[in-house]
């Protein structure tokens, strides 16, 4: 490059900006970083190409773990799917797998999340409502009915109650003749962005990453190919943070879920490449780009230099995406198709391994079957219509992804070095020092929608009145809730008892002496113990976790 014809031209160009009309918009990012007009090499200060960039499956991998991209594999096109009861979902699995998903991704009720059963006071009015219903083995066994568990991979959005879940899909496998070295999928299990963003836990901090561990461990031995962590930054975002908070606090979170396992005397090498992430793709195409791109480069630093990891895939941060409900707008919910397109395409365009696409009716009810194959196809329209898996990272190189990318990788640092000036997560947490940081951010967003600096369609601009709306929703029968509790006695009359009380004493005393838990859950699991009574039977020695207040 010619410097001097470089400099008189960048000259001439500043004079021309100054003079050049404006829209008088805001011209930051969602995140409310400015930005400039335009980007050159000059923007980019990394230490160089083959330390900050690289190629594709070489370290540190900002441009992707695979050396082919999507040439190879395309992305595991996963549709998040649960309602009603266990034979309303397993009939929704069947519908799906046949329309050419590639993955299974199942959605909780919110009793199960919380970990009661269907027949709990607590339950009541909520079962089957915003997922399927999960009280018992017999619950999963009617819920992957006629689905082989070594034929597909299955994704479960669950946290506190993970270890209880999955001990029931883990028995389900066994009923089907299935060794467990062939179950591939993975479990959210992520607790601390539970305290930190979507409150769903049940016991303190501690004892739930002593579960957390015990999974990790129990997979690594038993379940090899399992994901027993998806260390989750989706929900951080849904509640209102900044791009680069999610990508720190999510990666902080991971990093803590590894020097755990470490402290137990565990091989960096034997669990690392099985812990995957759980990411947003927001509204800001090239911001969500960079946060990907910066988020690899950060893990294989972190894993290699840091944790002493020496085995290539453990420096792999696998991610699978969801584009952002918070997004959805109730009004002219049509617009949600649109949006969910270009999230997905940021996703894709950042590389990540599996996808979710929201439906356009997710923020009036559960998705109706027409909305989730129209959310199915745009994976499958922009997979084979749009050349976006012809070559791998094809914003790599862009003056400003790159300057996004190193801004990003700089901030999350920054935030870094505040989680460990409290002494780690859990410390931070318990100082509400995430939960006032999100908090700040969403209220900053929320001001400048309401100031109009930021435009959502059909919200703050280009607004039209709302007649009824003319899409199909979905519609849950008080029958769901009424049938489940019926099952529920039946099992609890039909079980031998005796083996349940056995198996909850065997619980307790496990919690206590610290024994892995999860041989002990699965056969509880496989002598009809509920969900319920499997947590409860840890809230003696683990008790229960309240949430300090924060002003």
């Amino acid at each position: 490059m010619n410097k001097e014809f470089f400099l008189k031209a960048k000259a001439t160009y500043e004079e021309n900006i100054k003079k050049a009309k404006t829209t008088g918009m805001k011209f930051t990012t969602v995140s409310g970083e400015d930005i400039k007009p335009l980007y050159t090499h000059e923007d980019t200060k990394g230490a160089g190409f083959n330390e900050e960039i690289g190629f594709p499956g070489q370290f540190p991998y900002t441009r992707g773990i695979h050396v082919n991209g999507y040439r190879g594999k395309v992305w595991t096109m996963r549709q998040f799917a649960g309602f009603g009861s266990p034979a309303d979902t397993n009939e929704r699995f069947k519908y799906l797998l046949k329309n050419g998903q590639t993955g299974l991704s199942v959605a909780f009720d919110l009793p199960t999340l919380m970990g009661r059963d269907s027949d709990d006071e607590f339950s009541e009015g909520e079962v089957g409502i915003c997922g399927v219903a999960i009280s018992s083995l017999e619950d999963m066994e009617t819920l992957f009915d006629g689905i082989p568990l070594d034929k597909v991979s299955t994704s479960m959005t669950i946290n506190s109650p993970a270890a209880m879940i999955f001990a029931f899909y883990l028995a389900v496998a066994k009923k089907q003749g299935i060794s467990f070295d062939k179950l591939r999928g993975t479990l959210q299990n992520d607790i601390l962005k539970e305290y930190i963003a979507q409150k769903e836990y049940i016991y303190p901090p501690k004892p739930s990453m002593r579960i957390i561990a015990d999974m990790i461990e129990y997979c690594t031995n038993e379940v090899p190919q399992w994901n027993p962590v998806s260390v989750s930054g989706y929900h951080i975002r849904e509640a209102g943070s900044t791009a680069v908070q999610e990508l720190a606090y999510t990666l902080a979170d991971g990093f803590a879920y590894i020097e755990e396992s470490m402290e137990r005397g565990m091989d960096v090498d034997l669990f690392a490449p099985r812990i995957s992430f759980f990411f947003n793709s927001h509204l800001d195409f090239f911001e969500e780009i960079a946060k990907y791109r910066a988020a690899r480069r950060i893990y294989a630093k972190r894993l290699k230099n840091r944790y002493g990891a020496k085995n290539p895939r453990s420096w792999w941060l696998r991610f699978h995406t969801q584009t952002a409900g918070c997004t959805l707008t109730a009004q002219q919910p049509e617009n949600n198709i649109v949006r969910t397109a270009f999230q997905a395409m940021a996703a894709v365009m950042g590389g990540t391994q599996s996808l979710h696409t929201n439906s356009m009716d997710e923020t009036l009810a559960l998705p109706s079957e027409k909305a989730v194959k129209i959310a199915l196809r745009t994976q499958q329209l922009l997979a084979y219509e749009t050349g976006v898996i012809n070559t791998v990272d094809p914003l790599g190189g862009s003056y400003f992804v790159e300057q996004l990318t190193d801004k990003m990788e700089a901030e999350a640092e920054k935030i870094f070095e505040e989680i460990d000036s409290f002494g780690g997560v859990i410390p931070a947490i318990e100082a509400g020092y995430f939960q006032k940081e999100i908090a700040d951010s969403a209220y900053r967003y929320q001001l400048e929608l309401e100031r109009k600096e930021k435009f959502m369609v059909g919200i703050n601009e280009f607004v039209e009145e709302e007649g009824e709306i003319d899409i199909p929703i979905l519609q849950i029968s008080p029958e769901v809730e009424k049938n489940q509790k019926e099952r529920l006695a039946n099992l609890k009359l039909t079980r031998d008892n005796a083996k349940v009380e056995a198996s909850i004493r065997k619980i307790r005393e496990a919690a206590t002496s610290g024994e892995n838990l999860m041989p002990i859950f699965i056969e509880a699991a496989e002598n009809y113990v509920s969900l319920g009574e499997m947590i409860d039977a840890l809230k003696e020695p683990f008790g229960i976790y309240e949430e300090a207040a924060v002003f």
